[in-house]
């Protein structure tokens, strides 16, 4: 077989890194595991995409903190004039949403790998390895 060398990943691909801590294969890896049209490929695809996904809005999260921390450190230096409407007044939105819109991404990246670990794994060691979590609405008796 001809195989690609594998790259590390880069510490800001926070999508590849979970996939690969979960399920110890990249994500386009997933691709090749079923056949094309069945239920795991689908969801392979599922977590794929959205690996991409946050690796994407994680990176620009990291550029857009990168480029007001450089602001900041020229304001701060004395290099650039400070805005007097606000030196974070739009970066600081920008970072906010992306945030938001990052933690989503892990939040629904986190649904996908368990799906596809629940379709994947088999019933019998399903059984077995999964214990229930408590009930977030039991209450405690002392």
């Amino acid at each position: 077989m001809n195989e690609q060398p594998q790259h590390p990943i880069p510490p800001t691909a926070h999508g590849q890194l979970l996939v690969v801590k979960a399920l110890q294969k990249r994500p386009n890896a997933l691709r090749t595991l079923h056949p094309p049209g069945s239920a795991e490929n689908e969801l392979a695809e599922l977590v794929v995409r959205a690996s991409q996904n946050l690796d994407s809005l994680h990176s620009e999260l990291v550029d857009r903190c990168t480029w007001a921390a450089d602001d900041l450190t020229r304001v701060a230096a004395g290099t650039a004039a400070a805005n007097p409407l606000g030196i974070l007044q739009t970066s600081s939105t920008q970072i906010d949403i992306l945030a938001a819109r990052r933690a989503d991404a892990i939040t629904h990246l986190k649904s996908a790998l368990a799906a596809y670990q629940r379709a994947t794994t088999p019933q019998a060691q399903r059984a077995v390895s999964v214990t229930p979590s408590p009930s977030r609405t039991s209450r405690q008796t002392r």
